[in-house]
């Protein structure tokens, strides 16, 4: 069985530093199952790949307990598997785990990788290959081999040589890999009890909780067990919840009285909705809505015929139920709008279709590793025709005495751009992604320092 890893990181040698192995050398480990060797068929500064080599001892795991033919003739050699966690756990596992002492912001970074496995099966087919593997940004390459070239009547196997590329950190692929590698396979060749839920959880941290396919993966890799699969699903249903009710409501309280005396808030979500208005467009999405109150606004126009929020706090989602009263509307109103719970970090199949979306106030609250993720979520895949997209303006800080030099408007916010660097950022997506942006100013604006909140109009 072989996986390689590949980056084109400069210099892309880095990758050894990263993985614990000198690209130098061959290294053999022993482990329970057989070998595993790791090389490095390529390592230059442009490029370099790292191959995981498996060398699987069917006879040696049966020997002395008994074993039926089955277990001597089988595919497990040659394919990907929960041989091949295991392996990445014992031999890749401070990757896996994010750490690296000489090279710590490296760790941390995204880089450009393409992970490639030889021989993947696949039980439910390409589809759900790609299902799995698209929504956490990654561009799937799937070649399924025949059962046999030479009998092309006997139709396709289930085994697939799969490349998977992405701009990413090489622990969040490790952890993509080893969970999701045996879901395809829907099986483990060990024994599947409580340690594995915690296994699950720790290393599906930040992407399991909202990945739309993660009932399917908690119960393939559990193995079907409904106990095990209720604890799990009851610890990841409340990931994507960046903080406890009370806090995030003290926080959001702060930003509120912060930005009061300007009335801000409201005249973010009066000028947002009617840029979506002047749009032209009849279907529209709130991305990250909050406690709905621009689709309240939005559902008072009479322009949008069917509209959709979606956030990832499914407390913010039941107050937007309640701000909009949807238990209580009249038929036809209460058809045009729709709730979903969902990530936009993750590509999401029901956001397709969308004349014009809305992204207010959300960027900010994403980590900068992630922003990646989030462009090709909003701008490739659902891909509405307008995106209106508001953010603080930092440079606008310094006019507000109460906030102390350096903080952020919201203890929340991972960053907030200047002026400069969001006009970089806006007009680096739009031309990745085929759109053209104009920028508009929320609020009075500071000769000096500009308006308190920028707005990017992004249309194709």
């Amino acid at each position: 069985m072989l996986l390689t890893l590949r980056t084109t990181h400069v210099p892309a040698t880095d990758l050894g530093f990263l993985l614990h192995k000198h690209p130098d050398r061959v290294q053999t480990f022993e482990l329970p199952f057989g070998a595993a060797h790791v090389f490095y068929p390529e390592a230059t500064e442009t490029a370099c790949t790292a191959a995981l080599l498996l060398d699987v001892d069917p006879v040696g795991l049966v020997r002395g307990a008994g074993g039926t033919i089955d277990q001597y003739v089988n595919d497990r050699p040659y394919v990907a598997s929960s041989f091949l966690a295991v392996a990445i756990a014992r031999v890749l596992g401070t990757a896996l785990g994010g750490r690296c002492e000489r090279m710590p912001e490296l760790a941390a970074s995204p880089l450009p990788l393409e992970a490639r496995i030889a021989a993947l099966p696949c039980r439910g087919g390409e589809g759900l290959l790609r299902r799995l593997f698209e929504p956490l940004g990654y561009t799937v390459h799937a070649d399924l081999h025949p059962l046999d070239p030479a009998f092309p009547a006997w139709g396709a196997s289930r085994y697939f040589t799969v490349t998977l590329r992405a701009t990413c950190r090489l622990s969040d692929l490790l952890a993509h890999l080893y969970v999701l590698v045996p879901v395809l396979d829907d099986d483990k060749h060990y024994w599947v009890g409580d340690p594995e839920v915690e296994k699950l959880v720790r290393h599906g941290e930040g992407w399991l909780g909202t990945h739309p396919e993660r009932e399917t993966i908690t119960r393939r890799y559990l193995r079907h067990q409904r106990g095990l699969m209720r604890e799990a699903m009851a610890r990841l249903a409340t990931e994507g919840e960046s903080q406890p009710e009370e806090t995030a409501r003290i926080r959001d309280a702060e930003e509120a009285i912060l930005e009061r005396p300007l009335r801000l808030h409201d005249q973010r979500l009066d000028l947002v909705a009617g840029v979506l208005h002047e749009s032209g467009a009849r279907r529209v999405a709130d991305l990250g809505c909050g406690d709905g109150k621009l689709l309240k606004r939005l559902l008072a126009d009479p322009q949008f015929t069917a509209i959709v929020g979606m956030d990832v706090d499914s407390r913010s989602l039941a107050i937007a139920r309640e701000r909009l009263d949807l238990d209580r509307l009249p038929p036809r109103q209460r058809e045009r709008i729709q709730l979903l719970h969902g990530s936009l970090l993750y590509r999401d199949r029901r956001l397709a279709g969308y004349d014009a979306a809305a992204v207010v106030e959300v960027v900010e609250h994403l980590d900068p590793p992630r922003l990646a993720a989030f462009e090709r979520t909003v701008f490739e895949f659902a891909r509405p025709g307008t995106v209106v997209l508001t953010t603080p303006n930092r440079d606008y800080n310094v006019r507000w005495p109460s906030l102390p030099a350096g903080r952020f408007r919201h203890r929340d916010h991972r960053f907030e751009w200047t002026r400069g660097e969001f006009h970089v950022w806006a007009v680096g997506v739009a031309a990745q992604f085929g759109y053209h942006v104009r920028f508009q100013p929320v609020g009075e604006e500071d000769p000096e320092v500009g308006a308190p909140t920028q707005m990017g109009i992004f249309s194709r």
